[in-house]
């Protein structure tokens, strides 16, 4: 969700405050701010419209400074407007962003007032701007009034911290939010994720649960919970300004649908040329971890819900092992019966859903002590939080509408799939090697699939006065239908909704007419022929269809009927494959529509809250 850049250099640093926000600008936001130290105190810029418009406020009013921070705020305590948004600042000598929510920011608002602090927002935020200055007035210690005040806070946030009257440091703290620190001998940053950075430098320091450190232009010292100093690892992120371009592309999530082969072929490097698959590829600790699992709990959040779902039909058939879904936000709000058998298994691209997060952490307390993360991010909270690990080195992810993400997730869940089928005897030699060699298939055949963009754009033509959709799919191609409807109305804002094929007599087909397009994901498996069936109840309705069918089904177009044929059946990772016209057909209805396809009203690529 929002975003934060801190910096401060011998140079100017607005230009990095600027470009850093710009590189967060995928996180989801509706109002921009920055504030920067110079010879008359505080200067506050802010803006309910884009990062453009904040960079052109800047440049108007020459702003320059070589100590600040800045923020983009994804609204949830107050509506869009620039009184709401950040920084906020106390007494007109401390200034504050913060991303998360504080769950008792009402008392300390009420005790604040009592104080004689006036309020001018209704964030959550500006308490902890004048909470951090009620006890900075004490002593004139920014880092010993920041630590104070954070003993207060209840709830998640990661915040930064800038004092007119103390210009050579800046504070940041984290505590249930990502948050950290840019290490270069040209001064130090900190930021929500190391994309803001990239610009200025690769050396990244991850501050843990409940660290708050002080940033100099000639270093920084970080304090952890219990207020001792400590040292936290250095690490050079991978990430270069190429990773985090446009490029050719118009859009990134055009960028990344195309980007899903690479990804894949990433992702299974270490399958591609082996013979066999090897529970290592979990971890050193995987062959202990992974033994004896009875049962498989996943616990994830949106798109990666549905890649857990289609987990499910693999884990049960191919490995015997029974697998239970979870909504993460859901999970820890509902008693659960701890099995000490059972592999927790969480799914994020970022590692840093809060809700997931949570999940775990409830988890962990219930008594469950085998856990592995799926993630696209190296050091993020979930994976430092899991005894095993499989990193998706999908690269960076910025559309806000999950793709090459959900694919290397889904990847990820089939290898796994087949180390526990190995564990449990389920896998012999002359097995393991056809599904490793549909493995090795993907890439080539995603880029086969990815050719069917003009004609999914034709169909896309169709979809921009429509203002539902219903989605269809059977068995393991259910979820992807779930997926499609999802990228549909989250990029479109066309109601979508996704059942099993099965169900469509049992409400749904009173829907049904010529003004509801139905999107059907056609593999030629074992179930194609009841899905004709429920294809004929359709066309009996007056229903238009839109099937993305096998070379081998032999579905044809006919009045009312319009097929696209991808390629031969793909055995069980067919589903990896299905989802990408659905993510095509989205993006083009998206464009049609004339919506902001990176960036979807109301959404957050990182939900950081609850």
């Amino acid at each position: 969700m929002c975003g934060i850049v801190g910096a401060i250099s011998r140079d100017n640093i607005v230009p990095v405050l600027i470009d850093g926000l710009r590189r967060l600008e995928y996180r989801g936001y509706d109002s921009t701010g920055v504030a920067v130290l110079n010879g008359s105190g505080l200067k506050r810029l802010r803006s309910t419209g884009r990062v453009a418009e904040l960079s052109r406020l800047a440049s108007e009013s020459g702003l320059q400074s070589v100590t600040g921070i800045a923020h983009t705020r994804w609204a949830t305590h107050g509506g869009v407007t620039e009184r709401n948004a950040h920084p906020h600042i106390s007494r007109d000598v401390l200034a504050v962003v913060h991303n998360g929510i504080i769950e008792n920011h009402d008392e300390i608002r009420k005790a604040l007032k009592e104080q004689g602090y006036e309020f001018t927002s209704d964030t959550d935020t500006e308490v902890i701007a004048h909470l951090i200055h009620s006890y900075w007035v004490k002593d004139k210690d920014l880092l010993a009034a920041t630590r104070e005040a954070v003993a207060q806070l209840h709830g998640a946030y990661a915040i930064g911290v800038a004092c007119s009257e103390e210009p050579n440091r800046l504070i940041c703290a984290r505590k249930g939010a990502p948050l950290l620190l840019g290490i270069s001998d040209k001064g130090g940053y900190f930021a929500s994720d190391a994309s803001a950075l990239i610009a200025v430098t690769r050396q990244m320091v991850y501050l843990e649960e409940g660290d708050v450190a002080e940033v100099t232009f000639s270093g920084t010292r970080i304090f952890d919970v219990l207020g001792n100093q400590t040292e936290r690892p250095v690490h050079e992120s991978q990430l270069s300004a190429d990773d985090v371009d446009l490029g050719p592309y118009d859009h990134y999530m055009q960028k990344e649908i195309f980007e899903q082969p690479g990804a894949i072929a990433n992702t299974l490097e270490m399958v591609m040329a082996a013979k066999s698959v090897s529970a290592n590829l979990f971890g050193a600790d995987a062959p202990e971890v992974l033994a004896g699992v009875k049962r498989v709990t996943v616990l994830a959040c949106g798109t990666s819900y549905h890649a857990g779902t289609v987990a499910r039909y693999w884990l049960e058939a191919l490995a015997g092992i029974p697998c239970n879904v979870e909504v993460a936000s859901e999970y820890r709000y509902r008693e659960t019966v701890p099995d000490p058998d059972a592999l927790v298994l969480t799914i994020s691209q970022s590692g840093e859903t809060a809700d997931t997060i949570a999940a775990l952490q409830q988890a962990k307390m219930l008594g469950h002590t085998r856990t592995l993360t799926i993630c696209n991010v190296p050091e993020s909270t979930l994976t430092r939080q899991s005894r095993l690990k499989f990193l998706t080195r999908a690269g960076p992810e910025i559309g806000v509408a999950s793709t090459k993400a959900f694919t290397t997730q889904l990847a990820a869940l089939f290898v796994l799939t087949l180390v526990l089928a190995k564990q449990n005897g389920r896998l012999p030699a002359d097995r393991e090697e056809q599904l490793l060699s549909q493995l090795r298939h993907l890439p080539a055949a995603m880029q086969h699939i990815l050719a069917v963009e003009p004609q999914v754009k034709a169909w896309a033509q169709r979809f921009s006065n429509k203002h539902h959709a219903l989605f269809l799919g059977r068995g393991i191609h259910y979820p992807i239908a779930l997926e499609g409807a999802l990228k549909l109305k989250e990029i479109s804002y066309i109601h979508a909704e996704a059942y099993p094929a099965g169900e469509l007599k049992h409400g749904p087909l009173a829907l049904v007419d010529k003004d509801m397009p139905v999107v059907t994901v056609a593999p030629n498996d074992v179930l194609v022929e009841k899905l004709k069936s429920n294809l004929q109840e359709v066309r009996a309705r007056g229903g238009e269809l839109y099937v993305f069918a096998d070379q081998d089904t032999h579905i044809e177009e006919s009045d009312g009927v319009h097929v696209i044929k991808l390629t031969d059946h793909s055995g069980w990772v067919s589903p990896i494959l299905h989802v990408l016209p659905l993510q095509l057909l989205a993006y083009h209805a998206a464009i049609a529509k004339g919506t902001d396809v990176d960036k979807p009203r109301n959404l957050a690529k990182s939900v950081t809250v609850e």
